[in-house]
């Protein structure tokens, strides 16, 4: 933790903000999040809750989405039907 203090982090090759900057939305937030943890404002842990944050809201968000989904939308969706492809 003290090194990580003193030198930063590298968010080239850490994990966390590598998903980070895929699933974060807001480019200022992503970009004062990759300041922090480079200077080692922000800790390995810090950032790891704010991606578990992220993701957790896309997880419920999903599963909300996914309760509405109905037996005849399933079969709708598994239909065969036609490829309109004109060669």
């Amino acid at each position: 933790m003290e090194e990580h203090r003193a030198k930063g982090g590298d968010c080239d090759v850490d994990i966390s903000y590598q998903y980070l900057s895929f699933f974060e939305e807001d480019d200022d937030k992503l970009e004062s999040i990759r300041r922090a943890y480079s200077s080692g404002e922000m800790l390995t842990g810090e950032l790891k809750k704010e991606l578990v944050a992220i993701l957790q809201r896309i997880v419920v968000e999903h599963q909300e989405r996914r309760k509405t989904i109905t037996d005849d939308v399933v079969l709708q969706y598994m239909q065969p039907r036609k490829l309109n492809f004109d060669f």
